[in-house]
C-alpha cells in the first residue's frame, strides 16, 4: 500500500550546513566569489549515491559573515562565529531541526572578544568553548549551558600583551595572496588561527600563530576557562626565506602523533606528542593553590609537548609555492588518511597514515585530487567517510566526491551545487 512505501531519501540521512560570506569589505583576505544574502544554507545527503537535496536557507541579514562551525557533541545545536576585521565577533548558538533542516537562534550572540573570530573548539564536558580571533590574535573561553545555550564570557587572553597591532583594519594586503608583500604584512603580527585540545585529557591547548610560525601551547582549566602559555613550538622547517603560516592542527586517531598544516608554505608538519610532559604540566597546575601560583608553577614546569618529526608538501614539487595558500587539514574517519586543501592548486592532497612506522604516524602520499572548483576553503567527510564534500568559496559551488577508504583515492561524483561564497561545511548525523 502507498503508506507502507519508503519515505523520500531527502527525509534521512545526515544534514549538511553550509556557511557563506556575506560581506567583503570585511574580511582579511579577498574572496572572488558572489557576497551571499543568505548565511547558511542546510541539505541533506543521499548515502547512497552522494546527492544532496536543499532544505532550508536562512533569512536575509540572519548572520554576518559567518566563516567556522562546530556541532553541539550531544544536542541538536550549530555554533558559529562570524568573521570581520571591522567589527567585534560574535558566537552565534543555532537549534537545527533535524526533520526540515531549519537553523533558528537559540538564544542571543554573545561577543568573541575580539575581531574576525575564526575557530571554535568544545570540550568534551560540554560545559566551555574555547574560540581564537585571527585579526587580533585573542583567545577567548565561553561558558556553554546545559541546554546548549551560550552562558558568560570567562577568559580572555592577548598573546601581543596589549601591544598595538602593525597592521591596520582600514587599509591592509590581501590575505589571500602569498606573495613576498603579502607574507611580510601578514607576518608582521600575532595571527592566532585555531584552538585545538590535547584528545585525552583536554587540559593543554595548541593555538597555531599564522603570524609568528609558531603553535603556542597553553594549560586549559576547564573550571576557570584560564588559559596559561606553557610553551612555543616552531611550526616547521622554513625553506629559501619563506614563512610557514601554521593555520590548523589535528591529532591521530589512537596515535600519539599530531598533524600541522602551513599555510603559507604548502607543508604539513608530523609532530610527536609526548604525554608525559602534558601530565606534568598538569600536575603543576593542580599542586598549587592560587590562580597566580598554578600560572607560575604552569610557567615553571613549561616543555614543549610536540616534536617534529617529519615534512611532506601538499602540492606537486614544480608548483610555485606562492601561487597557493593551504586551508582544511583534517583525518578521515578511519584514522588512515590526512587530508589538505589547497587554495590556488584548487584540490584536496591526501596523506595515507602509517601506523606502524617509527615514529608511529608518519606520512606517505596518495594523491592530489581537483575539487572541480576554485579555492577550496573546507571540506568535510560524511561520517562514514565514503563522501568528501568540498566549499569551493571563489566558484560559488559545493561538489561531492566518492573518497577510497582503501586507496585514498577521490573521484568526483557529477554531484555540484550551488552555493554563493561557501567557507565550511558541517556534517550532522
Amino acid at each position: 500500500s502507498a503508506m507502507a512505501s519508503p519515505s523520500p531519501p531527502h527525509m534521512h540521512g545526515p544534514i549538511v550546513a553550509v556557511s557563506c560570506y556575506t560581506c567583503f569589505a570585511d574580511l582579511a583576505h579577498g574572496p572572488r566569489g558572489v557576497e551571499a544574502q543568505r548565511s547558511f544554507w542546510t541539505f541533506r545527503l543521499n548515502l547512497n549515491d552522494g546527492t544532496l537535496t536543499l532544505l532550508s536557507a536562512v533569512p536575509k541579514g540572519f548572520a554576518h559573515n559567518p566563516a567556522f562551525t562546530r556541532c553541539h557533541p550531544s544536542l541538536n545545536v550549530v555554533y558559529s562565529c562570524t568573521e570581520s576585521v571591522r567589527h567585534e565577533g560574535q558566537v552565534l548558538a543555532l537549534q537545527l531541526d533535524s526533520r526540515s533542516g531549519e537553523l533558528t537562534e537559540l538564544c542571543p550572540p554573545v561577543s568573541a572578544g575580539g575581531w574576525s573570530t575564526c575557530y571554535l573548539t568544545i570540550h568534551k564536558s560540554a560545559r566551555r568553548l574555547l574560540l581564537v580571533n585571527y585579526w587580533d590574535s585573542t583567545i577567548c573561553t565561553l561558558e556553554l549551558l546545559p541546554s546548549g545555550k551560550l552562558g558568560r564570557r570567562l577568559c580572555v587572553y592577548d598573546p601581543k600583551g596589549g601591544r598595538t597591532m602593525k597592521a591596520s583594519a582600514e587599509r591592509h594586503v590581501n590575505h589571500s595572496m602569498n606573495d613576498e608583500r603579502a607574507q611580510a604584512e601578514r607576518q608582521s603580527d600575532p595571527h592566532s588561527h585555531a584552538i585545538v585540545l590535547e584528545p585525552s585529557a583536554g587540559t593543554i591547548a595548541y593555538v597555531p600563530d599564522l603570524g609568528m610560525d609558531v603553535i603556542r601551547q597553553f594549560h586549559f582549566d576547564e573550571e576557570t576557562g584560564v588559559v596559561t602559555p606553557c610553551g612555543v613550538i616552531r611550526s616547521g622547517v622554513k625553506r629559501a626565506g619563506r614563512g610557514l603560516g601554521p593555520r590548523y592542527l589535528i591529532f591521530a586517531k589512537a596515535l600519539p602523533t599530531c598533524y600541522v598544516v602551513n599555510e603559507l608554505s604548502s607543508q604539513v608538519g608530523v609532530f610527536t606528542y609526548d604525554a608525559g610532559v602534558a601530565a606534568s604540566i598538569e600536575s603543576a597546575w593542580a599542586g598549587a593553590g592560587s590562580v597566580e601560583a598554578k600560572q607560575a608553577a604552569v610557567c615553571a614546569a613549561a616543555e614543549p609537548t610536540l616534536t617534529l618529526v617529519q615534512t611532506v608538501a601538499t602540492i606537486p614539487d614544480a608548483f610555485p609555492v606562492e601561487m597557493n595558500t593551504c586551508g582544511r587539514i583534517t583525518i578521515h574517519p578511519s584514522g588512515d588518511f590526512v587530508v589538505t586543501s589547497n587554495r590556488g592548486h584548487d584540490s584536496v592532497c591526501v596523506h595515507r597514515v602509517h601506523r606502524d612506522s617509527t615514529p608511529p604516524g608518519l606520512l606517505s602520499l596518495a594523491g592530489i585530487f581537483h575539487t572541480r572548483g576554485e579555492t577550496p576553503r573546507h571540506f568535510q567527510f560524511d561520517p562514514s567517510g565514503q563522501w568528501l564534500l568540498v566549499a569551493n568559496q571563489d566558484s560559488n559551488t559545493c561538489a561531492v566526491f566518492a573518497f577510497n577508504t582503501a586507496t585514498g583515492c577521490v573521484t568526483y561524483t557529477g554531484n555540484t551545487y550551488k552555493v554563493p561564497s561557501p567557507n565550511f561545511v558541517s556534517v550532522r548525523a
